[in-house]
Formats: C-alpha cells, sequence, structure tokens
C-alpha cells in the first residue's frame, strides 16, 4: 500500500510489457528443461543416476507449469477487469 502510493500505478503499457516479458521466459525456461532432458542422461551409467535426474526434471517442469497456470489464472483476471472496465 505505501509502496503504490508513493510510486503510482503501473501503466497497461507496462503491464503488458511484464506479460510479454514473462511469456518470453516462460518459453525459455521450458526449453531450457526440455534441453537439459535431453542431455541429462548422456554418458551416464549409473540407473540410479538417471533416475534421480530425471525426477529432478519432471521436478522443476511441474515447478514451472504450475508458475504458469497461476500466471494465466491472474492474466485472466487482469482481462476481465478491463473488460469489465469497457462495459461500463
Amino acid at each position: 500500500s505505501h509502496i503504490m502510493s508513493e510510486y503510482g500505478r503501473m501503466t497497461d503499457t507496462e503491464r503488458d510489457q511484464i506479460d510479454q516479458d514473462a511469456q518470453v521466459f516462460m518459453r525459455t525456461c521450458a526449453d531450457a528443461i526440455h534441453q537439459l532432458r535431453a542431455e541429462a542422461h548422456r554418458g551416464v551409467l549409473s540407473a540410479q543416476v538417471k533416475e534421480h535426474r530425471t525426477a529432478v526434471l519432471d521436478f522443476i517442469e511441474d515447478y514451472l507449469k504450475r508458475v504458469c497456470k497461476l500466471y494465466s489464472e491472474q492474466r485472466a483476471i487482469r482481462v476481465k477487469r478491463v473488460i469489465d472496465k469497457k462495459r461500463l
């Protein structure tokens, strides 16, 4: 509250830029996980190491999916508010 009153509200342009940057970042993370998954088993002989790496990558991928879902929900709320404002 104090911070918002001191600096004012974000503009729609700033929000759009954040949305665009967030989408690029999420795509970059998904690509990095995919590449890491492809490289994770190269040269590894131990089944335990392979299993561990797979589990870690599954966890990271699941976390990214949850972050993306949360982002999508927040974006949907923002879009709904914009539509509601236009109706008024």
